[in-house]
């Protein structure tokens, strides 16, 4: 500011002398005001200017003094990383005050600190502070930032050796971070008043190696040897974590012996080697939902994921194999709970019970059946797409030599109802197809931003006579609904299916809701295994009164040919092809049910600002009758294709040059003599792709004009097509007009 101050000033000034260089009058009084005005501007900003650094300096003051002796390094800087202040912990740590900004200090602990420091920062300008915990060269540390004035960063560095000390000192049990080596990594307070001097070794601790864990064990502590109760638990990184029990010997013991199970602070089950529980502690009790275990069995609580519980337990109690750890589900019906459930073997009165130790698995059960789905949709997705495009291929074949029949029967003719209805069947056929490369999201779309209202609007009157007589359909927009972007075409079918869907479900009749709202997301929505992020949406949800989707089929609605409808009453694509076109889309779609209290399917849609006036397509040019004139070389691998296409442009006047490879095709044009005005390939084939021949192609016969078909969608290939110049695109099936017209308009 002080900068603007000075130049302000010597306006100022030359403004004064401007007036004594003029003539008396309204002038010279101007001018001097201006002057005036200008000096006050100036001394003010010098003065709130000078405020503000008195401000400054006695904030920096407050955090020197709050931070000075802090044992964790702790730096300020201004916005910008430049480092205002630090402690002594972080001098002696980073040697930070060689350094002018903060990722230079950092950079000898993090190897690139400006990307993390710049999204600690953005965090911080949004909700006041934050941290992460980073893998160093040294260790693990966890780095937090919070705002210490409207112009300060206060930055912490902690090692993960201080923030797993103050977790685990409020356990009251004397607890042990051991390595993989028996090296003992960490100890409680508890652990170093039992014990006593940190010890580096495990056997130091127990004479008696190993651990038994569940039981009695000789431990050295400063009292001397002394039997204790032992529990292990698995770490990550080959790390265990042991708890240790002690003031109870075996002698002295209650006559039930395992009293204390509740003083543990982690899940833990006693067992028969039938499965009667005998013992369950509060952890355990809380994982489980019940608090009521008397005489209940292990399998009444928990139920398999493949192996059978009794022969489990059976092997741990004759301690036959190695590993007695199995992922369980919890039988509770608030909310869906894995554990992973260890056994360990133990004696009492002769006889073999299992300690059970419970380790919450739900979040990683989540993400591996996240991902079990994940690679079982792609899967099916990825047959299907190879399914449609084998099929395309063949309706090619059949709706192509029927056309060419119809060319040679008029309507009196006794066949042409026949051929007629070979046409109609194919075409059914063919939009069967489309929906299943909806689903695997490999059909040809042409989005556009569009307002929802207009193109609902448009819907309603074909929406009406699809419900019929019983069933009432009500719209309620939001007045100041944003645009989306999509294909109108696949929209419209998207709504069509979900409202189909909603009167199959109401046979008796009642009422089917669609509404459309603004959304703004300020935090990410996790639902069904996906992520919506934050931003801008619209939401689109149907609802009806029907009885509800059961509770186990709800995850499988999306999948293709699974329907609750009788035999003959649907395919099951309906909601998969819904599914395809939402997220080939970039929505979402999700679907709520109660039983007997209707179902709503609501879809996700990103916002867009404003809806781009489409530009009005030019009317396709009127071709005449008269033979068309130029050479066309066809490759295709498909025969039936192949041969089809050929007899329809040879009809048509063209000269057809056949080739069923690649290959073949640049053997052709390596002919000089030949020539050639329309290259017509497939995309798929063996070998080289059609992109990649008429890449090479076009090098020697740059003029040449292209047709690309394919039983697959335009944006597998769009990339690619859109580097080869005067290229169009036709999907299969297609028709025999479709194809000489689409060749005809290329040589025009």
């Amino acid at each position: 500011m002080r900068p603007h101050a000075g130049l302000i000033l010597c306006s100022a000034v030359l403004f004064a002398i401007t007036a004594f260089l003029i003539q008396p009058g309204a002038e010279r009084y101007l001018t001097v005001l201006v002057s005036l005005a200008l000096g006050c501007s100036a001394l003010w900003i010098v003065i709130v200017s000078r405020i503000g650094d008195l401000a400054g300096a006695q904030a920096v003051c407050g955090v020197r003094t709050l931070i000075a002796h802090d044992a964790a390094p702790s730096i300020v800087t201004g916005p910008d990383g430049a480092v205002i202040y630090c402690n002594d912990a972080a001098e002696r740590a980073y040697k930070a005050r060689k350094f002018d900004t903060l990722p230079a200090a950092l950079q000898q602990l993090i190897a690139n600190p400006s990307a993390l420091l710049h999204r600690l920062r953005t965090k911080a300008g949004s909700a006041g502070s934050a941290h992460e915990d980073i893998v160093t060269g040294t260790g693990h540390v966890r780095l937090s930032v919070h705002e210490a004035g409207s112009e300060m960063l206060l930055w912490r560095i902690e090692k993960s050796a201080d923030i797993a000390a103050r977790r685990s000192d409020a356990v009251p049990l004397p607890m042990l971070t051991v390595g993989r080596n028996n090296a003992v990594l960490f100890m409680n307070d508890a652990a170093r008043l039992l014990i006593g001097e940190r010890a580096r070794t495990l056997d130091r601790i127990c004479p008696k190696l190993p651990l038994r864990s569940g039981q009695m064990n000789d431990i050295s502590t400063q009292s001397g040897v002394q039997s204790c109760l032992v529990v292990e638990l698995e770490g990550i990184a080959g790390r265990r974590e042991v708890f240790v029990l002690p003031g109870i010997a075996a002698t002295e013991r209650p006559s039930d012996g395992w009293t204390f199970f509740d003083e543990l602070p982690v899940p833990l089950l006693k067992l028969t080697r039938a499965g009667a529980i005998q013992l369950c502690n509060k952890p355990a009790s809380d994982l489980l939902g019940c608090r009521d275990w008397t005489g209940k069995q292990i399998t009444d609580l928990l139920e398999g994921l493949g192996r059978s519980i009794p022969d489990w337990l059976e092997d741990a109690a004759l301690a036959r194999g190695t590993t007695h750890s199995e992922f369980l589900r919890v039988r509770r019906s608030d909310r869906e709970v894995f554990l992973q459930v260890t056994l360990n073997r133990a004696t009492e009165d002769g006889e073999p019970v299992l300690i059970a130790v419970l380790n919450d698995a739900t979040e990683l059960k989540s993400l591996e059946a996240q991902f079990v789905q994940s690679q079982k949709m792609q899967a099916i997705g990825q047959l299907a797409g190879g399914v449609a495009h084998d099929f395309n291929n063949l309706l090619t074949a059949i709706s192509g030599h029927c056309d060419l029949l119809l060319l040679r029967h008029d309507q009196g003719d006794s066949d042409y109802g026949d051929l007629l209805q070979i046409a109609q069947n194919a075409n059914r056929a063919a939009a069967l197809v489309n929906q299943l490369l909806a689903y695997s999201r490999k059909q040809t779309l042409r989005p556009e931003v569009m307002d929802l209202r207009d193109a609902m609007s448009d819907l309603t009157h074909l929406l009406n006579r699809l419900v019929g007589e019983k069933v009432i359909l009500s719209l309620n927009h939001d007045p100041t609904l944003w645009s989306i972007r999509a294909d109108k075409r696949q929209f419209e079918q998207v709504v069509m299916n979900l409202v189909v869907n909603a009167r199959d479900a109401m046979p008796d009749g009642g009422e089917i809701r669609i509404e459309t709202q603004n959304v703004t997301l300020t935090d990410p929505i996790h639902r069904d295994r996906a992520v919506v992020s934050p931003g801008r949406w619209v939401r689109i949800s149907v609802t009806d009164e029907g009885s509800g989707i059961p509770r186990d089929r709800l995850q499988k609605v999306f999948e293709p040919f699974f329907t609750t409808k009788r035999t003959g009453e649907g395919t099951g694509l309906g909601l998969s092809t819904a599914y395809g076109i939402v997220k080939q889309t970039g929505g979402f779609i999700f679907v709520d049910s109660e039983h007997n209290a209707g179902t709503t399917f609501f879809l996700m849609f990103p916002a867009y600002e404003n809806v781009v006036t489409p530009v009005k397509a030019l009317p396709k040019p009127q071709f005449d009758e008269s033979p068309a004139e130029g050479i066309v070389l066809l490759v295709e691998d498909e025969a039936p294709v192949r041969a089809f296409a050929s007899r329809a442009l040879q009809m048509r006047g063209f000269t057809v040059l056949e080739a069923d490879s690649a290959e073949e095709a640049l053997e052709i044009l390596a002919d000089p003599t030949v020539s050639v005005d329309v290259f017509v390939t497939d995309v798929v084939m063996p070998g080289l792709d059609g992109p990649s021949w008429v890449q090479q192609a076009l090098k020697t016969r740059p003029h040449a004009r292209v047709v690309f078909v394919s039983g697959y969608a335009e944006e597998d290939f769009g990339d690619t097509q859109a580097r080869i110049p005067n290229s169009v695109f036709l999907p299969k099936p297609f028709s025999l007009t479709d194809l000489t017209e689409i060749v005809q308009r290329q040589l025009q």
